[in-house]
């Protein structure tokens, strides 16, 4: 059986105030053991949010990485510096990374290297957009994200990886998936495991990362090949959040 995941991703949101929330209501919730919780909060809060949450069931996670360990990188953050806080797992080809940042599929298979070697564990976003959905390219274009990484690493790190389907139409616009056209594209990554190892592609956690919320989750999380979310605007509304912690249970 895949432990279910809820990972949420505040982007560049949160405040102090926020963490100590999320870590008083989450020390008072009882969360299905089956389930786990992560939450990547901005950089500055990862200090107090490594403190506030190590009474309560939520793991650590940072937002990005830079593939290097230290040097002149101004702004940048390195693996080893992320594991000092205490942090557990990394998104890597966040959609906005893609997009707004120019991250390619090089420097997101380079991130990934990063974080696997200093043992945080990669959360690979992959996802089409509008244009390339409407062009029939939403099985290329994800098969594509998904390979160039999963293709070059040693059997033992593709097993040290989540991976995030968020169709970027979808995201931070009210629109979401289907279950049905997410749980296909879900399939189709399953599948394309399969090819480098049946029993990897059994057991690899598949997260859905488009809008999910606490309306939608359940039915979202009774999809066959979906095993969690990656939450972006609900993972800031406590009581939103534990709600959909509760529906993967």
């Amino acid at each position: 059986m895949r432990k279910p995941l809820i990972a949420g991703n505040w982007k560049m949101n949160g405040s102090a105030e926020l963490v100590e929330t999320f870590a008083r209501a989450f020390a008072e919730t009882t969360l299905p053991a089956s389930v786990e919780v992560l939450i990547h909060p901005p950089f500055p809060y990862l200090q107090a949010a490594s403190e506030a949450f190590a009474a309560t069931p939520i793991g650590l996670g940072a937002q990005t990485l830079n593939p290097l360990h230290a040097g002149a990188r101004t702004g940048e953050v390195s693996g080893q510096m992320l594991k000092e806080f205490g942090v557990e797992s990394v998104l890597v080809g966040h959609s906005e990374r893609r997009q707004l940042y120019r991250e390619d599929d090089e420097a997101v298979f380079d991130r990934v290297i990063a974080a696997l070697g200093v043992g945080m564990r990669p959360i690979l976003c992959v996802g089409e957009t509008l244009e390339e959905r409407d062009a029939g390219r939403t099985e290329e274009v994800v098969l594509r994200q998904v390979g160039y990484v999963m293709s070059r690493l040693e059997p033992a790190q593709r097993r040290q990886l989540t991976i995030a389907y968020e169709p970027v139409w979808a995201i931070g616009t009210g629109r979401t998936a289907t279950p049905a056209q997410a749980q296909e594209v879900m399939a189709k990554i399953r599948a394309y495991q399969a090819g480098f190892d049946r029993e990897l592609a059994a057991e690899l956690r598949l997260l859905y990362g488009g809008s999910m919320n606490a309306s939608n989750a359940a039915e979202l999380l009774a999809q066959q090949d979906i095993d969690g979310g990656l939450i972006g605007g609900a993972s800031l509304k406590v009581d939103d959040f534990i709600a959909i912690c509760q529906s993967a249970g």
